[in-house]
């Protein structure tokens, strides 16, 4: 991870990705976005349609990346189970990071079970 880029580069995947919480898939998705940065993992932007319909609930807050721009937040929703501040999009980043606009990220610590490639992660 020390030898990402910085600034990030922002990537194309095409491979499966799929995100479980509450007994349930809640994502699945074969295409996807990965951004690398310096220090972190890689982050995936999975396109917010592949999420089960009420899974992505809107929560207050948001963040900002000097990379991406403003972050809002959701939380993850299940009928047994709620991650707050689980999941995060970019409604309108930056020029370099435009194709990830409105794609959603997933904080895999905060969910049941994430795969890359049906690798754990």
């Amino acid at each position: 991870m020390w030898g990402y880029p910085r600034p990030p580069r922002l990537e194309e995947f095409a491979g499966s990705i799929t995100v479980e919480l509450g007994g349930r898939v809640i994502a699945a998705t074969d295409r996807a976005w990965r951004v690398l940065e310096t220090s972190h993992p890689p982050t995936y932007y999975l396109p917010r349609d592949c999420f089960a319909d009420g899974v992505l609930r809107p929560t207050t807050g948001s963040s900002w990346c000097e990379w991406k721009g403003q972050a809002s937040y959701f939380d993850l929703v299940t009928p047994s189970v709620v991650a707050p501040r689980a999941a995060w999009t970019y409604p309108t980043p930056t020029r370099p990071f435009a194709a990830i606009a409105g794609a959603v990220a997933v904080m895999a610590g905060s969910v049941d079970r994430c795969t890359v490639n049906g690798e754990d992660v």
